[in-house]
């Protein structure tokens, strides 16, 4: 579409991610452009090929989607200008989908041997067996639309097995999982296999794009699961603040004279420290509660520096403002004194209360 922005997301059409993008996004002004992996998007948008990307970030059920951490740690300086600079909420409402097995009983097949077959079978009550070290399982809230006995292998995203692990223990038990890039990558593996024998956590529009059946709906374990994604933009700046592309009117990514946005905005930094020193990472902290600053998520990944050596990532509230005032601003000059390595990897508008 000629004259519109490339939006890049974690593909294909129909995942999750497509959905942010289109609530992030819409009219005729934007390309939508889906790509296989998570990295793909970080490096379309690194080399100028997409103007915004859109990658998962963690899920409200089953916590920080690792793979987006490993890249924004970026230990092999892939994505040096990538800075966050808006974000998105999906629910998730999770679907198995597959094929209906359709049964193949003769007509003389006498009803005591229907009854056995496994096709014809009723639906097993998925009520979890009690055991010692678990007296008490959870029992799933819904259970299979038909038959799912035929079931042999799921795909998913790794994040959508600990979302639904309640239904998955009750029902497909003894199935094998395989990983795949996204739930719209696995509902088009489901769709190519002629065997039958295969499902894919997924959502009901992959069903509609991929021709598939819903073998069970509602399956995540709660019912307020849901998705946040980060939008990411490139810098052109050395100074992550300025921003580019102010053109996009729907993420505001530039900082404002004197207003520090702790009421409406978040920021993301990362940083190490060293780790042979007792008492570095509390300090480290500490600076953000030394200036006022809320923490609102905080994970870690491996360093690549040395073993048990970790990259810490902090997001608050707040937001750097034009110059050096301001809480955030102070907070990073006294981050670096005690801290490695930091980055900073931007400041975007909440959309927290507007899911």
């Amino acid at each position: 579409m000629e004259g519109a922005r490339t939006i890049a997301f974690l593909g294909p059409k129909a995942s999750y991610t497509h959905q942010a993008a289109l609530n992030a996004f819409s009219g005729n002004n934007f390309h939508l452009e889906p790509l296989i992996a998570i990295e793909d998007v970080f490096q379309a948008v690194q080399s100028g090929h997409a103007n915004r990307g859109v990658v998962p970030f963690e899920n409200s059920t089953n916590g920080s989607v690792v793979q987006t951490l490993d890249l924004f740690a970026d230990l092999q300086k892939r994505n040096p200008d990538i800075v966050v600079c808006g974000e998105a909420y999906v629910g998730v409402r999770h679907c198995l989908l597959g094929h209906v097995r359709k049964p193949t009983v003769p007509a003389s097949t006498s009803s005591a041997v229907i009854e056995a077959n496994d096709d014809l079978s009723p639906i097993s009550s998925g009520r979890a067996t009690p055991t010692l070290m678990m007296p008490d399982p959870l029992q799933p809230k819904t259970q299979p639309l038909t038959n799912i006995k035929h079931v042999k292998k799921l795909y998913s995203h790794p994040q959508a097995w600990g979302q639904c692990k309640t239904f998955l223990s009750a029902y497909l038990k003894g199935a094998e999982r395989q990983d795949v890039s996204s739930t719209s990558r696995a509902a088009e593996l489901v769709a190519s296999d002629e065997s039958g024998t295969s499902a894919a956590i997924s959502s009901e529009i992959a069903a509609r794009v991929h021709g598939l059946d819903i073998l069970a709906q509602g399956i995540e374990d709660r019912p307020d699961n849901t998705t946040r994604f980060l939008i990411i933009m490139r810098r052109t700046s050395p100074d992550s603040r300025q921003g580019e592309m102010r053109d996009i009117p729907q993420i505001p990514d530039r900082p404002y004279d004197q207003d520090d946005g702790m009421d409406t905005h978040k920021s993301l930094v990362s940083f190490t420290v060293d780790h042979e020193d007792a008492g570095a990472l509390t300090r480290a902290l500490a600076v953000f509660q030394a200036h006022g600053l809320n923490l609102t998520s905080f994970n870690s990944r491996p360093s690549g520096i040395a073993p048990w050596n970790y990259i810490f990532f902090v997001e608050f509230k707040g937001r750097r403002c034009v110059g050096e005032e301001g809480a955030v601003n102070a907070a990073l000059r006294d981050l670096d004194e005690v801290a490695r390595g930091r980055r900073w990897l931007g400041s975007w508008e909440s959309n927290l209360d507007r899911r």
